[in-house]
């Protein structure tokens, strides 16, 4: 049973809850509801025009109505008197079967049927630039390798503290932070959850961040490549498996030279067998791919992979096992949706263990120096276009994502591929004016 949000409201001093889902792009979408309207919400739903956001609809389509879900509310730590609460998306009393929460919840669900609660950590990076978005804020940090740097860390400690301090007051359990291989780029660390909760939690993070830069006068940026010369922003997705009681490690065998059962190399051969097709929610964006096939960047290494392989403890692979009983997919970048992001992993994850599927050789070289002579290793998509096709074209993902998810998400990416494509560049105007 859920609890009651105007009893919240009147027990916290809530005057406004924020509803709010996050459409197939990634925007979050909100209603601000006053603490004496709730309760009919909570019942009925917000109401909203699907078709005014991202979702595959148009203004003919009913009503969209977004349902809070009350347990996972987050009252602003920033702004006592809102609370925000995600919700889950409705229309004709059924749920929308392409709006990412509810595919989340149905994969979650599946994994509950078979026994198995998949359990994430996400590591989120950001970069905070000036407002109008054309450079780093702080002209400071301009070190080659400026990874770890104390002093611009140091400089924007009233930012990040302050995040973190919220993520304590939370209980997400934020254990470290720090600035990241580029200047002006961060990350910062909370503790593993179910993976619904780590989805919740990692949509928050980001309206939290950009908040917060907001009111330090900065813009929070999670763009794959904002910065041609730059190493991207990658959001790595640590990945276990539990059993129905939520304490026993299946994905953890350690007798195994990597710490990991069968049924753990099963998973991570599905995430192996998908992974081209997979890309195209991981790295969702025409810009994703500028991160990805990216050259060496200014410290010296891109920090993100492009071809499909993995390794033990070395940061060079698309997935690298740093640690018994779990792994870590390198592929997601800063733009990706944080809750199809869990529901792709738990999908591949699944077929893997279904069809007992075989990761492949582990390779233990460096892929940044040595790439190149791996011949048998499939190459990550070019662009965001090759990735749709791939992911088109991989029947078993799309079925197990839901096939009203895969055909309206394929539609819109498609729409934006296009976009993009009759977009005139000045490297057209440059390199073919005199042809």
């Amino acid at each position: 049973m859920s609890q009651d949000l105007a009893s919240v409201a009147k027990e916290r001093g809530i005057r406004y809850f924020m509803i709010s889902y996050t459409d197939l792009f990634g925007a979050q979408r909100a209603k601000l509801v006053p603490a004496a309207a709730i309760s009919e919400m909570q019942k009925d739903g917000a109401g909203f025009a699907g078709f005014a956001t991202w979702l595959d609809m148009t203004p003919a389509h009913p009503d969209l109505f977004a349902l809070p879900d009350a347990d996972a509310v987050v009252q602003l730590p920033w702004r006592k008197d809102v609370a925000w609460v995600p919700a889950d998306c409705v229309m004709d009393d059924k749920n929308v079967a392409q709006a990412p929460r509810i595919v989340l919840k149905n994969l979650v669900a599946e994994a509950v049927k078979k026994g198995l609660h998949v359990k994430t950590g996400v590591e989120a990076e950001f970069f905070l630039i000036d407002q109008d978005g054309s450079a780093i804020s702080d002209t400071k940090d301009n070190a080659i390798k400026p990874c770890y740097d104390q002093q611009a860390l140091m400089r924007r400690y009233d930012v990040i503290s302050e995040i973190c301090d919220y993520m304590l007051e939370l209980g997400w359990q934020p254990y470290q932070n720090d600035h990241e291989d580029a200047n002006g780029q961060f990350e910062m660390n909370w503790m593993f959850a179910d993976a619904l909760v780590t989805a919740d939690r990692h949509s928050f993070f980001k309206f939290m961040v950009r908040s917060v830069a907001e009111k330090h006068g900065l813009r929070a940026t999670f763009m794959p490549k904002p910065f041609p010369n730059l190493t991207g922003s990658g959001c790595h997705i640590h990945v276990s498996v539990w059993d129905e009681s939520g304490k026993t490690n299946k994905f953890l065998n350690t007798a195994d030279e990597m710490g990991l059962s069968a049924e753990g190399y099963n998973f991570l051969g599905g995430i192996m067998k998908h992974a081209e097709a997979l890309a195209a929610i991981t790295n969702p964006t025409v810009n994703s791919y500028k991160r990805i096939n990216a050259p060496r960047t200014i410290s010296g290494a891109t920090w993100s992979p492009n071809s499909v392989t993995w390794t033990g403890n070395n940061r060079t692979h698309m997935v690298r096992v740093p640690g018994k009983g779990r792994f870590e997919l390198r592929l997601a970048d800063g733009a990706v949706n944080p809750y199809l992001l869990q529901a792709a992993v738990i999908a591949v994850g699944l077929d893997g263990l279904a069809t007992k599927a075989d990761p492949g050789k582990r390779l233990d070289i460096d892929m940044y120096e040595l790439g190149h002579t791996v011949k048998d290793a499939p190459k990550l998509p070019l662009n965001l276009l090759d990735a749709l096709r791939s992911f088109d074209k991989d029947t078993s993902f799309k079925a197990a994502l839901g096939n009203e998810f895969a055909s309206a998400y394929l539609k819109l990416k498609q729409l934006e591929w296009n976009s993009y494509a009759s977009h005139f560049t000045q490297w057209e105007r440059e390199n073919t004016l005199d042809i």
